[in-house]
């Protein structure tokens, strides 16, 4: 197969140009689109966050469309099995062995949907995928194609029948992005699309096209690695962390990984935003997705109203900002 050659530029203007080719299909949701475009740079996950009806399933499938990847999708339930996701041994009655049949999670973008709704076992056989790229079945390694993503979507975990995810499992999501109802406007937008004969469930009568290709996220990626940072703002994104350790008002602050994980999201943001260079506002954009599921509110700051968007704020605006 010949290899295609991009340049940086011509994947960031793919890029951009995917996050518009989205909005064909999905209203209001210029964050989340975003978040899942930068995941892809950093070769991370993502947790979308929301209530129903907020456009999360048909946000990946218009961006696997739009990028021509490989996407499927797999309705997490409590009784669903390990095996289901990674797939399994089955036996051939003709040969008379066992062959692997692979699970859904073998694709580019894994759509995990409603991922708190399934038991703390099940939601483990994503960790071994999502941190080595690989899933092991029967003492066989096996690896997943390249890229690879899971975009999981959850309900807030104060509706009924879930299971928060664990700690260990929501630390190796790079972002998270919590989807709220669109404005007024927004709606009014989506009822009009409807109304002239959108199909969420035919995307290529909306227009949806390919925009962006393998070719151009392998260019972003390596573009991504050789964008600049300062040492001063190296420092920043330590003290940031450093000081959701020391905050009063939580029980777990950010871990190292944070830290890295925050560094490589600020560079995707700034390569995107077209400078080969981070400067601390791009930190600051990043903070809140990329650190807010990845601290522990105290429970009795959560009982007086305390979130950890608002205690990310707080130290936004008291760590020093480099000049």
């Amino acid at each position: 197969m010949t290899t295609i050659e991009v340049s940086a530029d011509q994947a960031r203007q793919a890029l951009v140009a995917l996050r518009s080719e989205i909005g064909k299909a999905v209203v209001g949701q210029e964050t989340a689109v975003t978040a899942l475009v930068l995941a892809l740079l950093c070769r991370g996950h993502v947790l979308l966050e929301g209530v129903p009806g907020t456009a999360k399933t048909l946000m990946v499938r218009a961006l696997s469309m739009a990028m021509r990847l490989d996407t499927k999708r797999v309705q997490f339930t409590p009784d669903l099995m390990p095996g289901d996701v990674t797939g399994s041994l089955v036996y051939d009655a003709k040969t008379s062995e066992f062959e692997f049949r692979p699970g859904p999670v073998f694709t580019n973008i894994m759509l995990a949907d409603e991922i708190n709704r399934t038991p703390p076992k099940t939601q483990a056989a994503l960790l071994e995928a999502m941190e080595e790229r690989q899933v092991t079945v029967d003492g066989v390694s096996r690896k997943l194609p390249v890229p690879f993503v899971v975009a999981a979507t959850q309900n807030p975990i104060e509706y009924e029948g879930t299971y928060p995810l664990p700690e260990a499992q929501l630390d190796r999501f790079l972002l998270k992005v919590t989807l709220d109802i669109p404005p007024r406007d927004a709606e009014i937008a989506v009822l009009a699309r409807h109304a002239q004969g959108f199909d969420p469930r035919d995307l290529e009568a909306a227009g949806l096209r390919p925009v962006a290709g393998p070719e151009d996220l392998l260019a972003g990626q390596n573009a991504v690695r050789r964008v600049a940072v300062r040492e001063d703002v190296l420092a920043y994104i330590v003290d940031l962390c450093r000081a959701t350790r020391q905050s009063p008002s939580l029980q777990l602050g950010v871990s190292p990984r944070g830290a890295t994980a925050l560094l490589h999201v600020s560079r995707a943001w700034a390569w995107l935003s077209g400078r080969d260079y981070v400067i601390p506002d791009d930190v600051k954009a990043m903070a809140r997705p990329c650190l807010r599921h990845r601290v522990q509110v105290r429970p009795e700051a959560e009982l007086e109203g305390v979130s950890a968007d608002a205690v990310l704020e707080s130290v936004l605006a008291t760590v020093p900002v480099p000049r």
